[in-house]
């Protein structure tokens, strides 16, 4: 399996980072071929600032990012929650990387081919709200934006979601038994997304 993994939180040395880094491990021990995309290290213009995504030129990291998702059979987002959903750095990436003609194509009125079917996802995310009240209070918000209005939309299935939290609550050996399970999740790859 090749597998392409996107950590979306603005800081390297977050816990996210932590969590990205595990899963990575597990899934390398388990020999599965990676590649890995750190958002915040890329450099590109969050804004759509053309008429439609596709008339406006790509930055070297973004054209990097479309071969390496389209290389990708099963893609893995660690991202943290904030206020509901993802952070600003993952929507500029996906407003930009996700364009017509390369994630989906519009086939007439309310019809369209998603063009990178076929692929998996799993989404790792932390959040401060306990993920029982984000789930069932608040509806999960971010998560039913990427899984379904975007990763879906593209044609890539979501496979595993993984709710961190909370985190600010959270204490060492609870950081540790995540990490455990990150790594975990990453080495269940061979056994196929």
């Amino acid at each position: 399996m090749r597998c392409l993994l996107i950590l979306a939180h603005p800081r390297r040395d977050s816990l996210c980072g932590a969590l990205f880094d595990a899963y990575a491990d597990g899934a390398r021990q388990s020999g599965i071929d990676c590649r890995e995309l750190i958002l915040s290290e890329m450099r590109f213009d969050p804004d759509v600032h053309a008429d439609s995504p596709e008339q406006q030129p790509l930055e070297p990291d973004l054209v990097r990012a479309q071969r390496d998702i389209q290389w990708a059979e099963h893609l893995v987002f660690v991202y943290p929650t904030w206020w509901g959903t993802f952070p600003a750095l993952l929507k500029g990436f996906l407003d930009r990387v996700l364009t017509p003609g390369f994630a989906f194509r519009h086939e007439g009125q309310g019809q369209w081919n998603k063009l990178l079917s076929g692929r998996t996802a799993d989404l790792i995310t932390t959040m401060d709200t306990p993920p029982a009240i984000y789930r069932i209070v608040y509806r999960a918000p971010g998560r039913q934006a990427l899984v379904r209005a975007t990763l879906g939309y593209c044609g890539i299935r979501s496979v595993r979601i993984e709710p961190f939290g909370p985190v600010i609550s959270s204490d060492a050996g609870q950081r540790q038994q995540w990490l455990d399970r990150a790594r975990t999740n990453g080495s269940r790859l061979s056994a196929g997304a």
